[in-house]
């Protein structure tokens, strides 16, 4: 395996500033519904074809079999991830009686650039925890994993990537918590 590059808090602004970008231009954030949607379950269909290529990550970032890597931790991302993808044009907005002189109405909107810090545990799932339901709101993203546990995390951006979601969108940075963490 190649050495990972530690990032510093340069790194993680320049995630930041990226993100921001991305979702300020809205290459991401005002695409239809549609379009994330199909962007997603090609992700997810990337992610079944490199399923033991993941699981063989997932058990040298937590210490499990590749066995229950392959038969838990990677169906279950994968499933994540096509929910989230699929629930994008399911949910529509609502409009509501507040009072007999108002109306209320709830608009599913992005909100902006999100920050995720992951555990250790369950490293490619609880990124996709994470990393689905801001990506299907139309969020940027910049994803921290533990230090331990980044494999997983950089291989499924370079799927995104090739999955094609737009540059900017879903950011890694890597390394500690005082190094990037905090930053």
């Amino acid at each position: 395996l190649a050495q990972i590059a530690a990032c510093d808090a340069q790194d993680v602004d320049a995630a930041v500033a990226a993100a921001r970008a991305a979702f300020e231009d809205g290459r991401w954030s005002e695409l239809h519904p549609g379009e994330r949607k199909a962007v997603l379950l090609r992700l997810a269909a990337l992610m079944e074809e490199h399923a033991r290529e993941l699981a063989v990550l997932e058990s040298l970032d937590a210490g499990k079999t590749i066995f229950d890597c392959e038969t838990v931790d990677v169906p279950e991302t994968i499933h994540v991830i096509r929910w989230h993808a699929e629930l994008i044009d399911k949910i529509y907005d609502q409009v509501a009686p507040a009072s007999d002189n108002h109306i209320a109405m709830v608009v599913r909107e992005p909100v902006g650039v999100v920050g995720l810090v992951l555990p250790w545990n369950f490293p490619l799932l609880m990124l996709a925890w994470k990393i689905g339901p801001a990506l299907a709101a139309g969020c940027s993203v910049v994803v921290k994993p533990a230090a331990e546990t980044a494999l997983t995390a950089l291989r499924l951006a370079e799927l995104a990537a090739e999955a094609g979601l737009p540059r900017g969108v879903l950011n890694v940075v890597t390394g500690g918590g005082a190094e990037v963490g905090e930053p």
